[in-house]
């Protein structure tokens, strides 16, 4: 014998999604994709400010080997720029009358100028045991706060 299906019994069997199941596997999907969008736009941020570093380093090295040149110099003070300059270092007055000191740091600064931006400031202090040099920038990109300026130092000791 024969039977039927009772009518409205075999209709409930789940066929496909719903709407409202689909609303939500999207609904998290878009929540991954804006998390994943954060996510990069942080890594830009840092990435940014590491290659800053990278740059700020390798101007230090680079003063450094002009000092390392001029040894004598750089080890009697002459090319010290105490504090931090962001502008042109001026000729010393009571000084020789070639700028030749003052032409290497401003020839640096402008160096770090063009790379970590016009805000880049420097700094120079030689003695007979050891040279300091110093590179400051702002790195408000990587940080958001707007007063953030990144110092970095680099010292050498005796005989530069």
């Amino acid at each position: 014998m024969k039977t039927f299906p009772t009518p409205g019994i075999g209709r409930k069997r789940h066929v496909g999604s719903s709407l409202l199941e689909v609303l939500i596997a999207v609904l998290i999907l878009a929540v991954g994709m804006l998390g994943m969008a954060a996510l990069q736009a942080v890594t830009l941020k840092n990435s940014n400010s590491s290659a800053a570093r990278s740059q700020a380093v390798m101007q230090s090295y680079s003063m450094l080997d002009r000092l390392r040149l001029n040894r004598e110099l750089a080890m009697g003070g002459s090319f010290n720029v105490t504090g931090w300059t962001c502008n042109a270092a001026a000729a010393d007055p009571d000084g020789p009358t070639d700028d030749t000191d003052y032409s290497v740091f401003n020839g640096w600064l402008q160096e770090v100028q063009g790379v970590l931006g016009s805000g880049a400031c420097g700094r120079i202090q030689c003695s007979s045991a050891q040279c300091t040099v110093g590179v400051r920038w702002d790195d408000t990109r990587a940080t958001g706060d707007p007063q953030d300026t990144e110092p970095l130092e680099i010292e050498t000791t005796t005989g530069l």
